[in-house]
């Protein structure tokens, strides 16, 4: 036989069961106070991330008032344009305009580049002065970094990362998965 495998230095395993999370400013699509909250880890030009979103779109359908979805921003290094795609939705969520933002930038995964961004921001009627302004302030990419050191805390290992109520759900999941863990929630809050 051959000879055993060096051991990979392995991530800290993933919490079990719940993990907290806060919503803190993230943008939230429904009511704060609804039973189940969805929080997700995502980057805009990860092709793996935007195949979640019908499976977001069909629970936002479904559940209506029941759910409420929360993005949060986690661009991988090697993306080179999804920190600036984050900044530029953080900068959109600054003027009530983010999940028509979220829908235009995954609809243009491949056009990420500052001057797509701006003009993303130009066709949703955003004031392009302080969208500018807000793309290139420092404390937007500080937010980023640090909603990916929070995810990092909580068991993002991969993107999509989502949880229900703290539960994890991993990977770009069909709705199926998602409707069996919202309705255990909904349940146990019955």
């Amino acid at each position: 036989p051959g000879q055993p495998q060096a051991k990979r230095p392995s991530a800290p395993p993933a919490p079990k069961g719940p993990v907290d999370i806060k919503i803190g400013n993230a943008p939230v699509y429904g009511s704060k106070s609804a039973p189940v909250k969805i929080v997700i880890w995502s980057d805009f030009e990860c092709p793996f991330c935007s195949r979640v979103n019908p499976s977001i779109e069909q629970i936002k359908k479904e559940y209506g008032k029941k759910v409420a979805v929360s993005f949060k921003h986690f661009p991988l290094p090697f993306h080179k344009n999804a920190e600036l795609a984050a900044v530029a939705a953080i900068a959109a969520q600054n003027q009530g305009k983010f999940w028509e933002m979220h829908d235009k930038l995954f609809a243009n995964q491949k056009a990420l580049q500052r001057d797509n961004l701006i003009q993303y921001a130009k066709d949703l009627g955003l004031n392009i002065a302080k969208f500018t302004k807000d793309l290139d302030n420092p404390a937007n990419k500080a937010r980023v970094k640090a909603e990916m050191a929070e995810g990092s805390k909580v068991g993002v290992r991969g993107i999509p990362a989502s949880f229900v109520n703290g539960r994890m759900i991993s990977g770009a999941q069909p709705f199926q998965n998602f409707k069996a863990l919202i309705d255990q929630e909904l349940k146990n809050k019955g």
